[in-house]
């Protein structure tokens, strides 16, 4: 007892103030997690009460729905393209206006973030891949002779993949970027005098050595916020090519559960595809962050 006295006197103060974001934790990240994993199991269409039916939802979905493997093929190309590449610029990005001044640095860091908070961007870049000859790209190529006649950027299957991955990639300097920033503003100055001493005579060697073992915590929250950003896509498409897309070219993971819960109302089925995009973002959070641990490590 005097043991547990004298935890909750010293940590006591520290675990109330937790409290309030561990129970706003369990009741909107926690609970429905283990909701959607129970109605995975089931029928359920929000009327009547959900009937149980074991593995069959995920069975239907590995082996019968044909639109779902679409999605999924499309849902994994993205995360492979605009993951590591989102994440990779702004690490870049954020490394390059750190070498500027305050002023410059807080300036530019607003001018890179603001197309992350933007609300009428699919306006502007629907505009720019407008399919007639009027769109700015069409009328680009059109002028300079690439092309003779309007391309379809946001219907053609064959194109509307890259214009979303354009758009997703401008789009994609948001929360994980100014961690970055952040974490270059920490970095002990006295390391990177040792290494020039110790031999350091580059700035990869510098970057490689010094700068990104301190920055692995910023580095983690920015893998955590690129996965879940790479595996989220969708509401982009939707915006961009429609929903559903021309031959669920540019169909995700997250528009067919959407479908299936907001549309149609299947739950259980929705639940399901749910589950199965968690774990997906779970097994590739699980390995980059083990990754990067090894990193930190050497």
């Amino acid at each position: 007892m005097k043991k547990m006295s004298g935890f909750f006197k010293k940590y006591g103060m520290s675990y109330f103030f937790l409290s309030f974001w561990l129970v706003l934790f369990m009741f909107f990240t926690v609970i429905p997690i283990i909701c959607a994993v129970v109605l995975s199991f089931t029928d359920f269409d929000m009327v009547r009460t959900p009937d149980f039916v074991g593995i069959q939802n995920y069975l239907t979905l590995l082996l019968d729905d044909e639109i779902f493997m679409k999605s999924l093929s499309n849902t994994v190309f993205y995360a492979l393209i605009t993951g590591p590449a989102g994440y990779l610029l702004s690490f870049v990005v954020a490394w390059l206006i750190t070498e500027t001044s305050k002023g410059v640095r807080s300036f530019l860091t607003l001018v890179f973030y603001a197309p992350s908070l933007a609300g009428n961007i699919y306006m502007i870049w629907g505009y720019l891949f407008s399919g007639d000859a009027y769109g700015m790209v069409n009328s680009f190529l059109m002028e300079w002779g690439f092309i003779s006649q309007p391309v379809q950027w946001l219907t053609d299957p064959e194109y509307n993949s890259i214009a979303v991955v354009i758009v997703i990639l401008w789009t994609s300097l948001g929360a994980g970027f100014l961690s970055f920033v952040a974490g270059f503003q920490q970095l002990n100055k006295e390391l990177f005098e040792a290494g020039a001493i110790d031999g350091i005579r580059n700035r990869w060697q510098e970057l490689w050595h010094i700068t990104l073992p301190q920055m692995v915590p910023q580095l983690l929250i920015g893998a955590v916020l690129s996965i879940s950003g790479a595996f989220a896509i969708g509401y982009q498409n939707a915006q961009l090519t429609g929903n559903p897309s021309t031959d669920y070219s540019t169909h995700t993971i997250l528009l067919h559960m959407t479908d299936y819960g907001y549309t149609r109302f299947e739950m259980g089925y929705a639940s399901t595809i749910a589950v199965i995009l968690f774990v997906l973002m779970t097994v590739a959070w699980w390995l980059i962050s083990k990754g990067l641990k090894s990193f930190s490590s050497e």
